[in-house]
């Protein structure tokens, strides 16, 4: 996928430097409000927000080798911490692609709009949500707002999981953004409310979460697709399916059970990748009165 440049608008923070050095725009919370939309895991690929405030110390990756640390260095610039490696870069990249893609649509429909920050660290970290640890994979704090990344993940992703290239990674980037979007619009919360209140749809309202971030995802590409090179969506799709539910549990020996899934099975999570890509439109990504589409079992 063919991104710009990064610039001076993003927010990044750096924990690998060990000072937690802050470069870009400001970040801050802002008033959720309602969207015309109505209403990368716990298992690898971006953990669910809901589950991320007090409890990431206690949450463990879906099995692989540990990615190897970073080495600490001393704080830079923005330009620097962007550029520790190739998949720094990208990242960087596609945030700022994010960033001007979402902030239109907000505006348009007369809705506050904060980007995130972008938090890379090295095996540990912290966010305002507990501990970042690189056993998690990338995910979103609501708290600070910060999508969180140990770049090595990516490595995994690739030898790991059989889900390399960089539209797949860009697809890490644009689910967790997803959530960003989820927070912002109050989605998120009342997610939380419905599983408070509903303790035995606590798993499928977080699949449908998950499945909704998926869109977003696809929403943002299909946004860009003029950006999109030959080859990028079949990446999408194959990351897509090799970080499903089921899939992820067979890999570990695990017998796939849906009462347990929280991010969706494979073909849930490539119907809804799929949807954004092919609508183009967020407001096709409401999960929650939707049914599956076709495609999705």
């Amino acid at each position: 996928m063919r991104l710009d440049d990064f610039d001076n608008s993003i927010n990044v923070e750096d924990q690998r430097a060990g000072g937690g050095a802050r470069f870009g725009g400001p970040g801050g919370k802002i008033g959720c409000g309602s969207l015309v939309i109505a209403l990368i895991g716990a298992l690898v690929f971006g953990i669910n927000p809901l589950q991320t405030l007090g409890a990431l110390q206690n949450l463990q990756g879906a099995g692989g080798s540990a990615p190897t640390q970073t080495a600490p260095r001393e704080p830079g610039s923005l330009a620097e911490s962007c550029s520790v490696n190739a998949f720094s870069h990208e990242s960087c990249n596609a945030l700022a692609s994010l960033n001007k893609t979402w902030a239109p649509l907000f505006q348009q429909a007369g809705i506050d709009f904060a980007a995130p920050k972008l938090v890379f660290y090295a095996r540990q970290g912290q966010s305002g949500c507990g501990d970042a640890q690189s056993a998690m994979g990338p995910f979103y704090c609501p708290a600070d707002q910060g999508i969180y990344i140990d770049t090595d993940f990516y490595t995994e992703m690739d030898k790991g999981l059989g889900a390399g290239g960089d539209f797949a990674r860009a697809y890490v980037m644009a689910h967790e953004y997803g959530h960003h979007i989820q927070n912002l619009l109050g989605t998120s919360e009342k997610v939380s409310e419905a599983q408070r209140r509903n303790p035995p749809m606590a798993n499928r309202l977080s699949v449908k979460l998950e499945l909704q971030a998926d869109c977003y995802a696809g929403v943002w590409a299909a946004r860009n697709k003029d950006r999109i090179d030959p080859g990028d969506i079949e990446e999408g799709l194959r990351a897509a399916h090799q970080i499903g539910d089921d899939t992820l549990m067979a890999a570990a020996g695990r017998t796939p059970a849906e009462a347990a899934f929280t991010h969706g099975s494979s073909a849930q999570r490539m119907a809804w990748l799929r949807k954004g890509l092919e609508t183009g439109n967020e407001d096709a990504c409401d999960t929650f009165s939707a049914q599956s589409p076709a495609g999705a079992q």
